[in-house]
């Protein structure tokens, strides 16, 4: 009984270790600017997140994106508004990996209880050689309406 408790939890162990290198990207809080004071429940306030490509090392986005407040934002039942800005950067070498896919969302968060989320897409442009980054704000059932890019050349980096 114990030998198969202990291959239950491995195997769990495992598969949970695989599932989390399968997820997008985690964004790590920069820091958040109050927008409007609430007299209840926590402000309005724009937040700026970063977070590393998990898959391309040496690319990082900055996303600025609006958090709604009050009663509802402190208890997470709040809509956060379709406001956000990206932005790209190099910051160390680029290696590509050898299979990449033409689309491919890097990073994804709920912005409400139910249906709506954030999701940023990462696409290669090998004409060009940069990559794309398309960060849209969508409701299942509304589609995308809200949307920004930035981009990230591939270049040398130090002594490359």
């Amino acid at each position: 009984m114990m030998f198969f408790l202990r291959r239950k939890t491995l195997a769990t162990i495992a598969a949970t270790a695989a599932l989390s290198a399968a997820l997008p990207a985690v964004a790590e809080e920069i820091d958040c600017v109050t927008t409007t004071w609430k007299l209840l429940g926590a402000n309005h306030r724009i937040c700026v997140y970063a977070y590393d490509d998990p898959k391309i090392p040496g690319v990082t986005c900055h996303v600025s994106q609006a958090r709604t407040g009050g009663v509802k934002g402190s208890l997470g039942l709040a809509e956060d508004p379709s406001q956000f800005s990206i932005a790209c950067r190099q910051v160390g070498p680029i290696v590509l990996p050898a299979k990449m896919p033409d689309d491919e969302v890097v990073f994804s968060e709920d912005t409400s209880l139910f249906f709506k989320e954030t999701k940023i897409h990462r696409f290669l442009d090998q004409k060009r050689n940069v990559l794309i980054y398309l960060a849209i704000s969508r409701r299942v059932i509304e589609g995308a309406p809200a949307n920004a890019i930035s981009t990230v050349p591939i270049q040398p980096w130090g002594k490359q």
